[in-house]
């Protein structure tokens, strides 16, 4: 099983990627520290439902979206 921070973390990459975003332009957007977004794209860092919330919806996607395989 793989571990979850590491799937959210391609998923949120592969998703600013696809809306030409910069890390810094989506931790803008999400109101998270940019070294904070860093962490979560590279799979080390642990966030909040909260966060994973602001996230998606600075993505324009839905959460689920961002924890699916």
């Amino acid at each position: 099983m793989q571990d979850w921070r590491a799937i959210l973390g391609k998923n949120v990459h592969r998703l600013r990627v696809q809306k030409g975003m910069t890390q810094e332009e989506l931790a803008f957007e999400a109101e998270i520290d940019l070294t904070y977004m860093g962490g979560i794209e590279r799979g080390k860092r642990n966030p909040s439902l909260l966060v994973m919330a602001r996230i998606a919806k600075a993505l324009s996607a839905p959460l689920a979206k961002l924890l699916s395989e």
